[in-house]
């Protein structure tokens, strides 16, 4: 069997069904062999902080990140703010996809002006979209 096209996947999304559908989606269309799944964009990033200091961080960090923008406390443009002090090899590593239900143009222009943001899509996650993902 060939070895999946992202073999860590991080969902980060407030909303646990909406988590439990994606998790459940990427693990039908088999592109991955682990997901973490965070429900606050601070524990999202206080994983990956920690991974980051690991000899191991490089099978450890997620190839993708999976990252909804509406979320209490800390919403997604923050974590991106955040995420862009982390190392150039973990932002090489990690590619983000802005992952939400916001029908707003300016969360699309806003999340554009990030470099780790390489795709942005409306939830849920389907087949279609997940098979054709090349990030």
């Amino acid at each position: 069997m060939a070895s999946p096209k992202y073999p860590t996947i991080m969902l980060i999304d407030d909303n646990e069904i909406d988590n439990l559908i994606n998790q459940k989606m990427i693990e039908a269309a088999a592109i991955s062999e682990k997901i973490f799944t965070y429900t606050s964009a601070k524990s999202g990033l206080e994983f990956l902080k920690n991974m980051e200091k690991l000899d191991l961080a490089d099978k450890i960090l997620p190839d993708l990140i999976f990252l909804d923008i509406d979320m209490p406390l800390m919403d997604g443009f923050q974590f991106l703010d955040e995420f862009e002090k982390f190392s150039p090899a973990l932002k090489k590593k990690c590619k983000i996809i802005m992952l939400t239900s916001s029908i707003n143009p300016q969360d699309y222009n806003l999340a554009k002006k990030y470099n780790t943001v390489k795709l942005f899509l409306n939830k849920p996650l389907a087949h279609d979209t997940i098979m054709g993902l090349n990030v």
